[in-house]
Formats: C-alpha cells, structure tokens, sequence
C-alpha cells in the first residue's frame, strides 16, 4: 500500500485531514438543534451537495446555546437529547458531528458521541475548559474571541498540546468594531496558521450583529459569500457555515444564516478558489 505523507498542519477529523494541502473542509449544519427532522434534512442535503463537489463534510449543531442575547431565548433540547440527535445523525448519515461545549464537566459526555469538539469564542480563554476538551483526545475546533488578536491564540493551542492533545483547529469568526459590528481582519488567517494549525473561516458568524435587534442579533447574511471566498483566497483550510431550509423561521442567529438553496454556489466557487492552492 502507498504510504500517504500528510503535511504537519493537518488534524485528522473522521476519515479525512484538514489542513495544509488538503481539500476545502466544511462544517455546517444549523445554528442549534430544533428539532431531529431539521438536523436531518440539514444533514441529508449537505452531505449530497458535498459528495457531489468532493468536500469533506461535518455535520454542526448546538446541544445548547448558552451565549443567548436574551433570558428567554431558545437554547436547544440539552446535553443528553442534543447528543442524542446528533448520534442519530452521525449513525443515519454516516458523517461526523461537531457541537459546543461549555462547561469541563460536558465534556466527557460530549466526546463519546461527538468527533470533533467546539470551544466557543466567548470561552476560549477559559483554561479549564479548554484543559477539559483536550483531555479527551478528540480534535478541537476553538474559535478566536472577538475580542482577541489572532497571534494570542497561541497560548490557547498551548493548554490543549500540554494536555498532549496537538489536534488543534482555529476558527476566525470576526473581530468586535463598535457597537453591534464585527470586522474581518483576513491577516488573521496566515498568522493562525503560523502557530501550527488548520485554519477555518466562520462566514456565517461573521456577519452577525450581536446584539443588534435588541432582544436578539442581527447580520446581513448577502455579506457571507464576499468573505467566505476572499478567506479562501487569503489560505484559509475550510468553512464553517450556519446553513438552514428557512432562515427566517430559524431558532437562533436567524439574520445571519445561510439558506441551504445558496450552499452550492458558494462551495462551488469557494472550492475553485481553494485549488489554486492544492493542485
């Protein structure tokens, strides 16, 4: 059998490698779990897309979305229903599956359904969490903070490897510019890089007004593809996308979701930017 030679910024997720010289990975699924009918017809259309562009795909949803604008926004169904859906995905559809976790305590649980775990940006200086997620030798997913410089996130790739845990992928999700702005600073791409790990780009929560409806964030979802492909062409390894069948009846982050009929567009030229790099 040929020996495969991979390339030292690469994490292995499932089946595939992300990472330097890899093909364009996507995660993306919907904001948080609805319901099990949406997560699968999320799941069921992604995965026909991806397969017909040659994208390695991972299934995303949120168990529970502890960082709500609002007291009385809609979380999720919970750490034990959540994962049960998303077993049920990860078993029906054949695909990884990624979610966040918020506390050190979730993540055990977490790791036996889950192939890849997410730190939310929010909370990716928190140690013991990090500390916890590493611990269970599953690859991570950490998002940058709005509020943090992408060299910075250096000391956070460091408290996972001194778990002994180098599976490390970065998200950048935008940079806080204002009240109820972000900004994309697309340096942040090449510079997290340097640091020794794949790099996404979330095109979905970089759009987002937090807090820009008052009661709940707004965005301006026509921004998505305009970043999504200047990311590509900045190097970025892959794209996390908050993608839904109708965005405006979404439970959560609905301003900023991609509806599932604009996926094949943008991943078909997202992908053709990416290969000016691979090939």
């Amino acid at each position: 059998m040929e020996e495969v030679i991979v390339a030292e910024r690469t994490v292995k997720v499932g089946e595939f490698f992300i990472g330097e010289g890899q093909e364009l990975a996507l995660m993306a699924g919907p904001c948080v779990i609805e319901s099990r009918e949406v997560c699968f017809k999320i799941a069921e259309s992604m995965k026909g897309l991806c397969a017909r562009l040659g994208i390695p795909y991972i299934f995303k949803a949120s168990y529970d979305k502890a960082n709500r604008t609002a007291l009385n926004s809609f979380r999720g169904p919970g750490l034990q229903e959540g994962l049960r859906i998303l077993e049920e995905v990860k078993r029906r559809f054949e695909l990884p599956v990624m979610s966040d976790v918020h506390q050190p305590q979730e993540c055990a649980a977490a790791a036996e359904v889950l192939d890849l775990l997410q730190i939310p940006a929010f909370l990716c200086r928190q140690t013991d969490l990090v500390v916890a997620a590493a611990k269970t030798g599953k690859p991570l997913n950490i998002k940058k903070a709005q509020f943090m410089a992408p060299e910075d996130m250096g000391n956070v790739c460091n408290k996972a490897r001194a778990m002994g845990n180098s599976q490390v992928i970065l998200t950048e999700r935008g940079t806080s510019f204002g009240y109820h702005r972000l900004i994309t600073d697309m340096r942040a791409i090449p510079r997290m890089q340097s640091l020794g790990c794949p790099v996404i780009f979330d095109g979905t929560h970089s759009v987002q007004e937090p807090g820009g409806k008052g009661d709940r964030s707004g965005g301006d979802r026509a921004m998505i593809a305009p970043l999504c492909l200047a990311a590509v062409a900045a190097g970025a390894d892959g794209l996390f996308l908050e993608v839904h069948p109708d965005p405006e009846k979404a439970l959560s982050d609905a301003a900023s979701m991609l509806p599932l009929s604009g996926a094949l567009e943008l991943l078909s030229r997202a992908r053709a930017i990416r290969h000016l790099f691979i090939e």
